[in-house]
């Protein structure tokens, strides 16, 4: 039987459960966990074996590749190609994290995180769940995605999205988690683009972008 472990509130990281969701990631497990939009499913970037195990686990194919959550912005940005880290992107994470947006970029090279194709950007959020970036303060960035079936929607509660996978490691308790998942927007090329509508809309992050915000 799964590993439950509860928040005592959303917005509570105790020691205790971060200790313990990073020792079952440590050990090339993968984790369901709450973030402040919805449940995610969770391993570290760097095991292979770990990242097979989400696709695996959402029935999803690895040209649809996962995106990393980060402690900071300044962390979520070091994942990028150097040159990728404009002025505008730095003003972007200023402004907007940690929120519901994530910036597919240019990978930085050597990076060897196994996130599925292409191998060459990367997608990086820095979410406003305490629980989470205490994780990834602890582990590093955690390669993150939606805790459901591919195509299905994402369960507001633990045991619902749990239960709606496969077998997982620790399942952490966040309670009801059922916001928009974030917006994502590809920023590896112009004009950027929406993947994935979310709360935030193109125009708000050209607004922050611009520093208009």
């Amino acid at each position: 039987m799964v590993t439950t472990l509860a928040l005592p509130r959303p917005d509570a990281a105790p020691a205790e459960v971060v200790e313990r969701t990073v020792e079952v990631l440590r050990a090339g497990g993968v984790v369901v966990l709450p973030t402040d939009t919805v449940y995610g499913l969770a391993a570290l970037p760097s095991d292979a074996a770990a990242t097979a195990r989400l696709f695996d686990l959402k029935g999803r194919g690895r040209d649809v590749p996962i995106a990393v959550l980060c402690a900071t912005p300044g962390d979520a940005l070091a994942l990028a190609a150097p040159a990728a880290v404009t002025d505008e992107v730095r003003r972007i994470a200023g402004r907007l994290w940690p929120g519901p947006l994530t910036l597919v970029l240019p990978r930085r090279p050597g990076l060897g995180y196994a996130l599925g194709a292409p191998e060459d950007t990367i997608g990086v959020r820095c979410p406003d769940h305490a629980f989470v970036r205490a994780v990834a303060a602890a582990v590093g960035p955690l390669a993150t995605t939606s805790a459901n079936p591919h195509g299905a929607p994402t369960p507001a509660t633990a045991e619902e999205a749990a239960g709606a996978l496969g077998p997982v490691d620790l399942v952490v308790d966040g309670g009801r988690c059922s916001a928009p998942p974030s917006t994502v927007v590809d920023a590896t090329a112009v004009p950027w683009r929406v993947r994935r509508e979310g709360p935030l809309s193109l125009d708000d992050v050209r607004a922050a972008a611009a520093d208009r915000v």
